[in-house]
C-alpha cells in the first residue's frame, strides 16, 4: 500500500532558503557590511603593529618589573687618613629600624578588646631606640597607609636584638653604613661631615664626595607571585665600586696643638673666636687649619651653621698692619726706597697734604725703612705709599694673589676685596697702606707669607696629598705648584723681608711672642672692626701672620683673634703673636726641627739708622717680653 500525496499540498524545494536570500540580497547593505569588516581589520593590523612596535619596549619593561626587582648593592664610602696615617674619618656597617605603618595598625585593630596595645608596646619601643613614645605614635599613625617609614639609624647590635624580643607587628631592619670620626672634633672643618643620605656636607667630605662615595652596584632578581626571590643570573649583578681612601696633607699632632692654642686664646682674651692657618710653604700643603667655636663632624647636621663654617676660608676681615710687609717688598722691587732710607715721623700724628690725620701708637722722630715696618709706623707707611703712587700699591697687593680665590680644594674660599683704582678716593692710600678699603682671609695671609718663606714663589694651598693605593702608597692628586712662572717677588727681596719680618719679634711690635728656641719671623695687626659701617673703640681684629725657623722655614702661619676683650688687650702683639709663637715652638719640636743660631745682626749701615738699637739684643732669645707689642 503506497502513500500518495494530495492534489493541492506544496513540495519544498531545498534551494528555497538560496533562492530567497538572492532574493533580498542588497549591493549597497553588503558594501557597508565589507567596509566595516575592512575597518576593522585594518585596525586589528595597525594595533598588532602598534603592540609589536612603539609599546613594545613598554611592555617589555612592565613585564619586566612584575617578574624582577632590583636590590641596590651600596658602595662603601672611602676612609680619610692625615697624612701620618691617622685614621680621621671612616664607614662602619650598622642598622636602620624600620615600620611598616598599614601592616601595623591594621594588626592591632584586628586585636580584639585591647585599644591601648599599640601605645604600650611603642613605648617600650620608644625607650630602647630613645625616642619620645608619642612622638613615635604619631609619625606611625600620620603615615598610614605607608609601607615604609624610618624610624633610628645606627641602631647597635645589642639593641637590634633588644627590638626583635619584642615581636612588634611590622617593624624591620635593613643594613646601612655610618661614617665615623674617631678624631671627635679634630680637623672639623677640614673634613666637614656626611648627612643621612649618604652624601657630604662641608670640607674634604663634600669637595671629593663623588671621589670618596664611589658607585652603587645592583642585584637583578626573579621573584615569584608573592615577591619572593627564586632566581638570578651572574650578568644580572653589577659590583659596586667602593670610594677611594685619601690621604691628607694634614698632620693631627699640629692640628692638636693648634686647636688647643687656638682655644685657650680665645678663652684667655675673652674673644668672640678664631682662626688658624699652618702651611708648609713649599709647596702650600696645609698642615692644619682650624676654627674656634668649633663642631662636631658625627653631628655636623645638629650644628649652628656658624660654628661649622670654615671661617678662615669665607669670612673675610680688614688685615690692619699684617699687610704693610707686602707693600714694602713691592716699593724694595721697584726701587722706590732702600732699607735704610730715613723717614720723618715727627711724633705720633702726622697730616697728609689733604689734611687728614695719621696717628702712630708710639711718638718716633725718625725711622728707616726697616723700622717702619718693624715699628709698624702709620705715618711711615703713609709716606712710603704716596711716594709709590696708588697704582704701584694696588698692583703689589694683587701680585700677592688678595682679592682673588687661592684655588685650594675646600669648599666656599671667597675671593676677598681688593677695591679697583678706579674706586679709590683720595683717602684710600692711607686707608690700604694701614691694612683698611680691603678684605683679606687667613689662608691668603697665609699663603701670602709663603712668598717670603720659599724664596719669591707664589703656592696653591691644598688639602688632599692622594689616594692610597693597595700596595699602601700615596698617590698623588696634586700638580706642582712651585713653577717659575708663579714667581711673585726676586729671591733676595724675599730673603730681605724675611730678615726684617725676624726682627718684629726681637726689637718690635711682636716681642712678647719671641721664642728661645727658634727664630721666627712675622708681623703683627690691630685691626678696628667696623659694626654696622661703624668703627668703634671696642670691636677689633687682633692677628699675625708668620713662619718658623728663619734660616730654613718649615712652617706658615696666620692666627687671627676677632673682638677680644679690651680689658684684657686686644693688641695682635699680645694676643695673636705669642698664640703664634707657641703652635710654632711645638710644631717644630715635634717635627724634629733643630733649634736656631742666634740671629745675625744686620749690616752695619742699617745699625746706625735703627731705632734704640743694641747690638746685644739678639742674643738675647730667653723670651722676655720686654714690650707691650703694640701695633
Amino acid at each position: 500500500m503506497g502513500f500518495k500525496l494530495k492534489s493541492d499540498t506544496k513540495v519544498l524545494s531545498p534551494f528555497r532558503p538560496i533562492k530567497t536570500l538572492m532574493e533580498r540580497f542588497s549591493t549597497q547593505r553588503a558594501g557597508i557590511v565589507l567596509a566595516i569588516a575592512g575597518v576593522a581589520l585594518i585596525g586589528l593590523i595597525g594595533r598588532t603593529a602598534y603592540l609589536q612596535t612603539s609599546l613594545r619596549d613598554r611592555i617589555a619593561t612592565k613585564l619586566d618589573r612584575q617578574s624582577h626587582y632590583t636590590v641596590k648593592m651600596p658602595a662603601r664610602r672611602g676612609s680619610i687618613f692625615d697624612s701620618t696615617g691617622q685614621l680621621l674619618a671612616g664607614t662602619v656597617q650598622t642598622t636602620t629600624l624600620f615600620v611598616d605603618p598599614k601592616f601595623m595598625i591594621d594588626q592591632y585593630e584586628t586585636r580584639p578588646g585591647d585599644s591601648s596595645a599599640m601605645e604600650r608596646d611603642l613605648e617600650k619601643l620608644s625607650q630602647l631606640i630613645d625616642r619620645d613614645s608619642f612622638e613615635l605614635l604619631q609619625q606611625i599613625s600620620q603615615s598610614y597607609p605607608s609601607r615604609y617609614v624610618e624610624l633610628a639609624f645606627d641602631v647597635d647590635e645589642n639593641t637590634d636584638r633588644a627590638i626583635r624580643d619584642l615581636k612588634l607587628p611590622g617593624l624591620g631592619t635593613v643594613p646601612a653604613s655610618q661614617r665615623i670620626y674617631p678624631m671627635g672634633s679634630l680637623a672639623a672643618h677640614v673634613l666637614g661631615g656626611v648627612g643621612r643620605d649618604g652624601h657630604g656636607i662641608e670640607g674634604v667630605e663634600l669637595t671629593q664626595d663623588k671621589f670618596l662615595g664611589g658607585t652603587d652596584g645592583n642585584l637583578r632578581m626573579m621573584k615569584d607571585a608573592a615577591r619572593r626571590p627564586i632566581d638570578s643570573q651572574f650578568d644580572d649583578y653589577i659590583p659596586p665600586e667602593h670610594g677611594k681612601h685619601l690621604v691628607l696633607t694634614v698632620d693631627t699632632n699640629i692640628q692638636l696643638i693648634v686647636e688647643r692654642e687656638l682655644e685657650r686664646t680665645v678663652n684667655e682674651f675673652g674673644a668672640t673666636g678664631g682662626e688658624v692657618v699652618v702651611l708648609n710653604p713649599d709647596d702650600g700643603s696645609i698642615i692644619a687649619l682650624a676654627n674656634y667655636p668649633t663642631f662636631t663632624p658625627q653631628a655636623i647636621e645638629e650644628a649652628p651653621i656658624e660654628n661649622r663654617t670654615n671661617q678662615a676660608l669665607v669670612k673675610p676681615y680688614e688685615p690692619g698692619s699684617t699687610i704693610k710687609p707686602f707693600i714694602v717688598a713691592r716699593a724694595l722691587e721697584k726701587h722706590v726706597t732702600d732699607l735704610d732710607d730715613v723717614w720723618t715721623i715727627n711724633g705720633p700724628t702726622w697730616f697728609t697734604d689733604y689734611g687728614r690725620r695719621i696717628t702712630d701708637t708710639h711718638g718716633y722722630e725718625k725711622l728707616a725703612t726697616w723700622d717702619v715696618l718693624v715699628k709698624s709706623s702709620n705715618i711711615g707707611m703713609s709716606q712710603l705709599g704716596k711716594k709709590m703712587t696708588p697704582a704701584m700699591v694696588h698692583d703689589g697687593i694683587k701680585s700677592f694673589g688678595f682679592g682673588r680665590r687661592s684655588g685650594l680644594d675646600l669648599p666656599g674660599e671667597e675671593n676677598g676685596l681688593v677695591n679697583p683704582l678706579k674706586k679709590w678716593t683720595r683717602h684710600s692710600l692711607e686707608s690700604v697702606c694701614q691694612g683698611y678699603e680691603m678684605l683679606v682671609t687667613p689662608m691668603q695671609m697665609a699663603r701670602g707669607m709663603c712668598v717670603f718663606a720659599n724664596g719669591g714663589h707664589a703656592v696653591i694651598p691644598h688639602v688632599v696629598k692622594g689616594t692610597l693605593e693597595i700596595d699602601g702608597a700615596v698617590a698623588s692628586t696634586q700638580p706642582t705648584t712651585i713653577e717659575m712662572e708663579s714667581r711673585v717677588i726676586a729671591p733676595n727681596t724675599a730673603d730681605t723681608m724675611r730678615r726684617i719680618l725676624a726682627d718684629i719679634p726681637v726689637r718690635g711690635t711682636a716681642r712678647p711672642a719671641r721664642s728661645p728656641v727658634y727664630n721666627i719671623f712675622g708681623k703683627t695687626g690691630t685691626a678696628h672692626r667696623a659694626v654696622n659701617g661703624i668703627y668703634n673703640e671696642t670691636n677689633y681684629t687682633s692677628s699675625f701672620v708668620g713662619g718658623a725657623p728663619y734660616e730654613s722655614p718649615k712652617l706658615v702661619i696666620a692666627v687671627v683673634i676677632h673682638d677680644p676683650s679690651k680689658a684684657n688687650s686686644h693688641l695682635g702683639g699680645v694676643v695673636a703673636a705669642p698664640c703664634a709663637s707657641r703652635i710654632l715652638e711645638s710644631s717644630l719640636e715635634y717635627l724634629g726641627i733643630a733649634p736656631s743660631p742666634d740671629l745675625a745682626p744686620p749690616a752695619e749701615s742699617l745699625t746706625k739708622v735703627l731705632y734704640s738699637y743694641t747690638p746685644d739684643i739678639y742674643k738675647k732669645r730667653a723670651g722676655d717680653a720686654v714690650a707691650d707689642g703694640r701695633d
